[in-house]
C-alpha cells in the first residue's frame, strides 16, 4: 500500500467532498496594462491571453503560488500557474487563495477539466470565457495531509515527463533539420540539367481565391484559413489536389490537401495542371523556396498572385517528381505524423501523464450525511 492510499484509507475512507469552487473562495480578474507600461527589464511578469509573459511590470498584484485561467484570446480555457509574483492583466482570471486547499493541487484538479472549460469558451468575436465557467467547476477536496502527497507525487511526475519529452523534442527538432536539408538537397536541381525544364508558377498552376463560408450549412468539407481549418461546411470551391499558399499573416504556413476543400479569402488555393507537375510536388518545393520572404508587406505579412507567378519551378520528368515525392513523404512522415517515430512518443508520454494524473484526482464521492 503506498503513502498515499494509507492517508486515503485513514482520512477519507467513506470519500472526498466534491466543491465548487465559488464555495471555497472568489476568481479575482486583474487590470489591464498598455504596452507602453510594460519593461523587458522590469521585475514581474504580466500574463494576459496566454502563459507567455505579455511583457514586464514594475509592480505586482498576485502573488507567488497562484492558479490561473487564461480568458480571452486563443488561449482561452488554458489553465496555469505562476510559481513567482505577477501582475494579472484583465484577460487572466486568478483563484483567491483559501485554507481549503494548497494551491498547487487545486492548479492540478482544475487542470484536468482544462478540456471543458475550452469547450466553454464563447467564440463570436473575441474568444472567452466566462467566470461563471470557472466559478461553478466542481473539484474533489480531500484532507491538506492527502493534497500534499498528490502534488508531490505529481511533481516529481511532471518533472520527469518534462525532462524525457525535451530529450524527444531536441531529437525531433534534429531530425526535422535533418529532413529540410535532405528535402531541400533532393530538389537542388541544376540549371543546366537538360532532363529539368524550369518553369514559372503560372506555367503549371493556377492561383484562385478564396471566399467567406458563412452562408454555407454545416458539414463535412474542411473550411482552410492561414492557421489551417477553422470549421467544416456542406459545399467545397475544389475537389481535386491542391497547395494552399496563405494570402495574409502565417505566409510562412502551407498546406497540401487532397481532399474536397474551401479557403477563406486570407488564402489561396491552387489549380494545378497534373499533366506537367504533381501537387504534392509542388507543396514540397515550395517549401524549400520559403515563401515568406517575398513578403510585399510592411505590416501584415502578405502575399500577391502577381509575386506568386513569377516564382520559379524546376520541372522534371513526372517519374522523377513521383520518386522525390515518395521519399519525402516517408521521410515528413517520420518527422511530423503523430502516429509515427518521435511525434507519437512525445504524443504517448503526454497521454500517460494526463492519465496518471487525472488517476490520482479521481475520488470516491463522499455521500452526505
Amino acid at each position: 500500500m503506498t503513502k498515499l492510499d494509507k492517508l486515503i484509507q485513514e482520512l477519507c475512507p467513506n470519500g472526498v467532498e466534491y466543491k465548487e469552487i465559488r464555495s471555497m473562495t472568489s476568481i479575482l480578474r486583474g487590470k489591464r496594462l498598455t504596452k507602453n507600461q510594460l519593461f523587458p527589464e522590469e521585475r514581474f511578469p504580466v500574463y494576459h491571453g496566454g502563459l507567455e509573459p505579455l511583457g514586464f511590470y514594475n509592480e505586482k498584484n498576485r502573488n507567488a503560488d497562484t492558479v490561473m485561467v487564461i480568458n480571452v484570446g486563443a488561449s482561452a480555457g488554458t489553465v496555469g500557474y505562476s510559481p513567482v509574483d505577477f501582475w494579472s492583466s484583465d484577460g487572466c482570471f486568478c483563484i483567491e487563495h483559501s485554507n481549503q486547499f494548497i494551491n498547487r493541487y487545486m492548479y492540478y484538479a482544475i487542470l484536468c477539466q482544462e478540456s471543458y472549460l475550452k469547450s466553454r469558451v464563447r467564440v463570436a468575436g473575441i474568444p472567452t470565457l466566462d467566470n461563471a465557467v470557472v466559478e461553478r467547476l466542481k473539484v474533489p477536496i480531500p484532507p491538506i495531509e492527502v493534497q500534499e502527497e498528490i502534488v508531490r507525487i505529481l511533481d516529481n511526475f511532471t518533472e520527469l515527463t518534462a525532462e524525457l519529452t525535451a530529450e524527444l523534442t531536441a531529437e525531433l527538432t534534429a531530425r526535422k533539420k535533418q529532413y529540410e536539408y535532405y528535402r531541400d538537397t533532393l530538389l537542388a536541381f541544376d540549371e543546366n540539367d537538360k532532363s529539368v525544364e524550369w518553369k514559372t508558377l503560372k506555367d503549371v498552376l493556377t492561383i484562385k481565391n478564396g471566399k467567406d463560408y458563412k452562408s454555407l450549412g454545416k458539414g463535412n468539407i474542411p473550411v482552410y484559413g492561414t492557421g489551417g481549418i477553422m470549421c467544416y461546411v456542406d459545399t467545397f470551391a475544389f475537389n481535386k489536389p491542391s497547395v494552399l499558399i496563405p494570402r495574409k499573416g502565417s505566409i510562412d504556413k502551407l498546406y497540401y490537401v487532397d481532399v474536397p476543400f474551401w479557403t477563406v479569402d486570407t488564402i489561396f488555393y491552387t489549380d494545378i495542371d497534373i499533366s506537367q507537375v504533381e501537387p504534392k510536388y509542388v507543396y514540397y518545393y515550395l517549401q524549400k523556396e520559403h515563401l515568406e520572404q517575398l513578403n510585399t508587406a510592411g505590416g501584415v505579412p502578405s502575399l500577391t498572385q502577381a509575386v506568386l507567378n513569377k516564382v520559379m519551378i524546376p520541372v522534371p520528368k513526372i517519374a522523377e517528381q513521383e520518386r522525390i515525392v515518395s521519399i519525402l513523404d516517408r521521410f515528413d512522415a517520420l518527422c511530423n505524423d503523430i502516429t509515427v517515430g518521435l511525434p507519437a512518443e512525445i504524443e504517448a508520454r503526454k497521454k500517460q501523464y494526463e492519465y496518471y494524473r487525472d488517476k490520482l484526482l479521481t475520488f470516491k464521492e463522499k455521500v452526505a450525511s
